[in-house]
């Protein structure tokens, strides 16, 4: 023990490093320079955006592409909405104190121009495989666009090792712990489903995930945030000092975090970005795949998913810890906010976070499932996806029923890696996401004042 305890204290310090200052600052910085480059796009088009993401997509036929608009965004939500949307928002609000919640929601603003420029970077580099498919994200941007294999390389080798840990093994032990703590329902038996049924989904490949998460991510968002709206409005009164107490803790730092200003909107940076993923570089992965005319038609979609993610998912957990106020009594994670939920709803509380629990952290299976081979494919080729595929389903079944600590140190530190190699190729190739967004939005501009006209630029 004496060993494998040193070896997690090395780990956990180096992911320190690795999530320190320094890369929470550029992450925020890339979303601050996108924004101003872009001229606040991510808040100019955000109706028009959220209405692509939600309306009957109506491309070209002839345009390139796997899956819809609709069925990438909520892949990349998938794999986005998670466990962070529940216990990472308790962790910040406990580490950094109520003010955390305002910085997440800064982060995510600034993340939106990250999340856009990731996207339409990866459709407008994107390759047809060996197997007919859209393969992209930041490896091909990287190699494409920006010259430096050797960056896309080492985002996809980082990519393919997260995708094990946090994207697998880590959700398959937190579904497997909240079945058993909530139903008793042995570890093994959770690992057993839980396995069968993530073949199921990712044997098909991009298209079979498409239409599981296009009906499943909407009902699972649903069925947690309509538990906290009911909160909110049940409780409505206490709204206004929840938020009060959010924004005046997020700039005197005066509750949790030692009273320091700067642990309270780290705590709120850092786990802003675990939750959204804006600028890892993963989502984009998925939005390659769209089909789609216009890398920028698909970019603007994406944008919305950190919208949903951060802004209406973790606004709804953090308002509700802090209303609830249990945050001082030495509760973290998961655990706090389903003492929180719990407060105001009884035991429908804490089975409502349960239940969010395993449909978030399933989805995030499915779709890492999706991001980790693609990292496969690109590093060996497309052969060895199927192999992939079993290993990863394998892994579901340990990761249920095994301990995790050094595993999720590892995979932490992987996830963060991502980041160095994408921000890399964003700042690099920032002229040609605002060339590719100025002669969409001329075409944006177009179709409004002739709605029934159809573009045929092939992305």
């Amino acid at each position: 023990m004496g060993e494998e305890s040193k070896l997690l204290d090395m780990i956990n310090t180096i992911s320190g490093y690795v999530w320190g200052p320094p890369l929470l600052i550029l992450l925020v910085g890339t979303g601050i320079y996108l924004t101003l480059r872009l001229g606040f796009l991510q808040i100019r088009s955000l109706p028009y955006a959220l209405k692509l993401a939600f309306s009957p997509a109506k491309q070209d036929k002839k345009s390139k592409g796997d899956i819809s608009h609709y069925q990438a965004l909520t892949t990349a939500m998938a794999a986005t909405i998670g466990t962070g949307n529940i216990a990472g928002v308790a962790t910040a609000v406990v580490l950094g104190g109520p003010g955390a919640v305002f910085w997440m929601w800064i982060t995510a603003v600034f993340g939106m121009a990250t999340k856009y420029a990731e996207a339409i970077l990866a459709v407008k580099y994107r390759v047809t495989n060996s197997n007919g498919e859209m393969s992209g994200g930041p490896m091909y941007y990287l190699e494409k666009g920006l010259k430096a294999k050797w960056l896309g390389v080492l985002f996809a080798l980082f990519g393919a090792i997260a995708a094990f840990g946090i994207g697998n093994m880590v959700q398959a032990n937190s579904v497997a712990d909240v079945l058993e703590t909530s139903f008793s329902i042995p570890t093994w038996i959770t690992g057993v489903i839980l396995t069968v049924l993530v073949f199921l989904v990712i044997i098909g490949g991009i298209k079979s995930i498409g239409r599981v998460t296009s009906f499943f991510v909407p009902i699972m968002a649903a069925f947690y945030v309509l538990g906290g709206l009911v909160i909110l409005i049940m409780n409505i009164d206490l709204v206004p000092s929840a938020l009060g107490t959010i924004f005046s803790d997020a700039f005197t730092g005066s509750a949790l975090g030692g009273g320091i200003l700067g642990t309270v909107i780290r705590y709120g940076v850092a786990r802003g970005v675990f939750s959204n993923e804006a600028g890892l570089g993963s989502a984009p992965i998925a939005a390659a795949a769209a089909r789609t005319d216009y890398p920028g038609r698909q970019a603007l979609v994406s944008m919305t998913q950190v919208f949903i993610d951060t802004i209406l998912v973790c606004s709804i957990t953090g308002l509700t810890i802090v209303m609830a106020g249990q945050y001082t009594g030495g509760l973290d994670g998961a655990d706090l906010t389903s003492e929180s939920f719990g407060v105001f709803l009884g035991n429908t509380g804490t089975y409502i976070v349960a239940i969010g629990i395993i449909f978030f952290a399933f989805s995030t299976l499915v779709g890492w499932s999706y991001y980790g081979e693609k990292c496969i494919g690109y590093l060996i080729n497309d052969k060895a996806i199927p192999v992939y595929r079993l290993i990863f389903v394998l892994a579901v079944f340990v990761g249920s029923v095994a301990a995790l600590d050094v595993v999720w140190g590892i995979a932490d530190i992987m996830n963060g890696l991502m980041a160095f190699p994408n921000l890399i190729g964003l700042l690099g190739l920032s002229g040609v996401v605002a060339a590719e967004t100025k002669r969409f939005l001329k075409v944006a501009k177009e179709e409004k004042n002739q709605p029934d006209q159809q573009n045929t630029y092939g992305a």
